[in-house]
């Protein structure tokens, strides 16, 4: 790997399991989607904030894992990495779904929503038969880790268990995802910052002109 990509990813190790934490902001919802679209109706800027930050973490765990995988440099560790980041895509697939849900819930009502979800709920998509992906791809992953000494055995047993946090549809916060969220960071947190210690000093004249072009992309973005 080049030493441009490291502050990047060295970012996102830490970034993305400080970001799952959202997963705390939806815990004294129950658990399955009624009760969750009942939250988003009632407390919309709690809910709408919790998926948004556990979306926002999702997305950065996919260069968090190629950069592991690429620290590896063996066979199970690049189909580990492969079956993460085709779990990681049903991960934003099913929150594409959660934001129309909860959509729905705000401007039409919690029993229109439900109505709609339940209705929709057991529809087969291409993702319905990939949801083993990221069950299975945790653990060789892991186990890829540490067997090339990249990750020590406490780090490897925690992102195992990634492979526990529940994937689906409008699904509320467990001590299973809790323990999921834990692991994660106990695997990648310490690697970001030996990644950034090993990063170019950036050069902070086109941070300055990057970050104001970013955002008013961003904000462009939004217009569409």
């Amino acid at each position: 790997m080049t030493r441009e990509p490291r502050w990047t990813t060295g970012l996102a190790m830490i970034a993305a399991p400080l970001l799952l934490t959202g997963m705390l902001l939806r815990l004294p919802v129950p658990f399955f989607f009624p009760h969750q679209l009942a939250a988003a109706a009632d407390h919309p800027g709690q809910v709408v904030a919790a998926y948004t930050r556990v979306l926002a973490g999702t997305l950065l765990l996919c260069p968090a894992v190629l950069t592991l995988a690429a620290r590896v440099r063996s066979r199970p560790g690049f189909l580990g990495a492969v079956l993460v980041v085709t779990g990681l895509f049903a991960r934003v697939f099913h929150a594409g779904f959660d934001q129309a849900a909860l959509a729905l819930a705000r401007h039409r009502g919690a029993g229109f929503a439900t109505a709609f979800v339940a209705d929709a709920y057991g529809d087969t998509h291409l993702f319905s038969y990939l949801s083993f992906t990221i069950m299975l791809g945790w653990p060789v992953l892991a186990f890829a880790a540490w067997r090339a000494r990249v990750l020590h055995p406490v780090q490897a047993v925690g992102l195992v268990a990634m492979a526990a946090m529940p994937l689906g549809v409008l699904k509320g916060t467990t001590a299973l995802s809790l323990v999921a969220v834990a692991g994660v960071a106990v695997a990648l947190v310490p690697e970001g910052p030996r990644l950034l210690r090993t990063a170019p000093r950036p050069d902070f004249r086109l941070v300055a002109v990057a970050v104001p072009a970013v955002g008013l992309l961003a904000y462009v973005s939004t217009l569409g």
